[in-house]
């Protein structure tokens, strides 16, 4: 059976995403960076009695990234499909943001990613043969105001992927972005916010805030996410990008229509009303 290896899979995405690669009969490894905390991961799998084992992996930390993945080399002998999905979010504005926190977003969320890729691909480029999936965001495609961090790694993820991709498609190897618009996860709770109500700032943070509101009654869910996943790493039609959600695909075709001198402009001071109004007419939700 397949080999894959996920990472990020204690909640959310993750979790969604190693429950269905082991219910289609993948041998799974689901990493972690605490296997003990991984509770209502163990929970599904016992459940279900599916082919998902846990491995300790922390993207942060090159050791443990070596060693999760030689555990992996070891037992299975070789990984299919890689999906990155460990990540964390969060920020604010650009200038409200410390450095040192910013650091911090991009050692997981652009190094990790990087450090378990280059532990991976020499044994698919030696097969010749492999899948490497990573999971992006929206905002890899859109940058917003408020949120010019998590935008900017996300960015240089989808750069990196699209690089990747080049270079290892004469070894066989496919590389695929996921981009999710809203999806219901722990990572709005988990992330932490610059949301300081004197900041000059604070109305770009405000109207984010209110942009992800009003699109929770329709966002996606985990499962529908993992199934993307899923596609793009087994479809017999591949493709770079994958969005999730139909927000996700409302807000790539409405950025593509509006010039960049007006989507600048859309950060002018406007009261909520005008702004929900300007979200509706460039992307076309239905709220």
């Amino acid at each position: 059976m397949p080999v894959a290896l996920i990472t990020g899979t204690s909640t959310g995405i993750g979790l969604a995403t190693a429950l269905r690669f082991g219910r289609q009969g993948h041998d799974v490894w689901a990493a972690v960076r605490n296997p003990a905390a991984a509770t209502d991961l163990r929970a599904a799998i016992d459940k279900e009695r599916l082919p998902v084992r846990i491995v300790g992996l922390d993207v942060d930390d090159e050791g443990s990234v070596q060693r999760g993945v030689a555990e992996v080399l070891d037992r299975s002998g070789r990984v299919d499909v890689l999906v990155n999905n460990a990540g964390i979010g969060g920020g604010g504005p650009l200038e409200d943001v410390p450095v040192d926190w910013v650091k911090t977003l991009f050692e997981t969320n652009y190094f990790g990613v990087l450090r378990v890729i280059k532990a991976v691909l020499p044994g698919m480029r030696g097969r010749r043969a492999g899948t490497i999936v990573n999971v992006s965001s929206i905002a890899g495609r859109l940058a917003v105001a408020g949120h010019g961090h998590y935008s900017a790694v996300k960015h240089a993820l989808e750069a990196m992927s699209e690089v990747l991709a080049q270079e290892v498609v004469r070894f066989g190897i496919r590389v695929a972005i996921i981009e999710p618009g809203v999806v219901v996860t722990p990572i709005f709770s988990k992330a932490k916010r610059w949301n300081d109500p004197s900041s000059p700032y604070h109305d770009h943070v405000h109207r984010l805030l209110l942009f992800y509101q009003k699109q929770m009654p329709t966002a996606a869910q985990p499962d529908e996410a993992a199934g993307v996943i899923y596609e793009a790493a087994t479809t017999s039609r591949p493709r770079l990008r994958w969005t999730v959600g139909e927000d996700a695909r409302l807000m790539v075709a409405g950025r593509a229509r509006t010039s960049d001198e007006d989507y600048v402009a859309g950060g002018r001071a406007m009261p909520d009303a005008e702004f929900l109004d300007e979200m509706r007419k460039r992307y076309g939700f239905a709220w």
